[in-house]
């Protein structure tokens, strides 16, 4: 992700039943088996990862009770993989790990913002529901590393979906990412709960967040001041819609007015960042005068930011809180959004 080193410095759901509208495995594949995970030794495999391994396109990874401390890769080849916590309770299955970007590799390097992820998920039709997952890393910890951005989820697939599922970090928690700017790549997220601090929800994907629950972390800042951001959507030019967060809840600990609902990630030309705030209650955390701002020196104005109907002690309107009118509205909807050429239409 060129460019997002340049932010360096910056400074629980309830868990329900979901159904997917994933696409079948492709034909062809040996999917439709499960795959057990434990980490005491009494299932098919001890890692999550080891099952991914092993699995063919379509099949599930069921994983048992427990906390799994690894990195996951989830390649493009597994396409129509389920990844499934065995007890439907998000915070009984932990996939945990601590890199940063600024983190050093082994034999030299740094991990980079995307590849300091927990979890990496790039197939298309993939499920993800009944899970934990946790980038852990901590800035106090580590006073020597510069680039603190620490992702938890890196989701880079299409027709993705993310349910009952919960994903914790500080800054930069969710990327939600297209490898190609203007190429098709959709993510759902639905019922699930993610904290964070900096730019938590960031990436260039059409990305929809649909009941989901967001903690905005308290870093300290006194009434008014500074603890942090929402969102940093890198949108292409070219694509209609980005992220989108619908009918959820954000809340948080921190003082008043100490929150930016988000600012235009730019590292390219063509990134002009869309991020609608819908139906949404919002905490007195956030700055009700303002509450969006500039980034690297592209203004928020030239950004696609828009709220609708959003309730709550940080709603407000006015010159610096653009809304959409009733058939704007209308077109920034969850299944508008993920429609694309297909249709797909996962919110049932």
């Amino acid at each position: 992700m060129a460019g997002k080193a340049g932010k360096a410095g910056e400074a629980g759901a309830g868990v329900l039943t979901e159904t997917g509208g994933k696409a079948p495995a492709p034909s062809g594949s040996a999917g439709g088996r499960t795959l057990t995970v434990a980490a005491d030794g009494s299932a098919d495999h001890r890692s999550v990862q080891a099952a991914v391994n092993a699995a063919a396109p379509g099949d599930t990874v069921l994983v048992s009770r427990g906390t799994y401390r690894e990195t996951l890769n989830v390649p493009a080849s597994k396409q129509g993989l389920t990844l499934k916590g065995a007890t439907g309770n998000a915070e009984d299955v932990v996939i945990t790990y601590d890199n940063a970007s600024g983190t050093p590799k082994p034999g030299g390097g740094t991990y980079g913002t995307a590849g300091s992820a927990t979890a990496t998920f790039s197939a298309n039709d993939i499920t993800v529901t009944g899970v934990t997952v946790e980038n852990t890393w901590d800035r106090s910890a580590h006073p020597d590393v510069r680039d603190t951005q620490a992702v938890a989820v890196n989701a880079s697939g299409d027709r993705q979906e993310y349910l009952n599922s919960r994903f914790n970090g500080h800054q930069d928690t969710v990327l939600a990412w297209a490898p190609s700017a203007t190429g098709q790549y959709r993510q759902y997220f639905r019922h699930c709960f993610i904290a964070g601090d900096v730019d938590f929800v960031f990436g260039n994907a059409t990305a929809v967040y649909d009941h989901v629950n967001f903690t905005l972390r308290d870093r300290g800042a006194a009434t008014g001041g500074h603890n942090g951001y929402l969102a940093a959507p890198n949108t292409d030019a070219a694509k209609p819609y980005g992220i989108l967060i619908t009918d959820s809840t954000i809340s948080s600990p921190a003082r008043p007015g100490t929150y930016y609902l988000g600012r235009p990630w730019h590292p390219a030309e063509s990134a002009v960042g869309r991020l609608v705030i819908r139906n949404t209650s919002l905490p007195a955390a956030v700055k009700t005068e303002g509450p969006w701002t500039d980034m690297g020196g592209f203004s928020w104005k030239s950004a696609r930011f828009a709220e609708y109907a959003n309730t709550g002690p940080g709603a407000g309107s006015g010159a610096t809180r653009p809304q959409l009118g009733p058939d704007q509205a209308a077109a920034h909807t969850a299944r508008a959004y993920l429609a694309g050429t297909d249709g797909w239409n996962p919110t049932g």
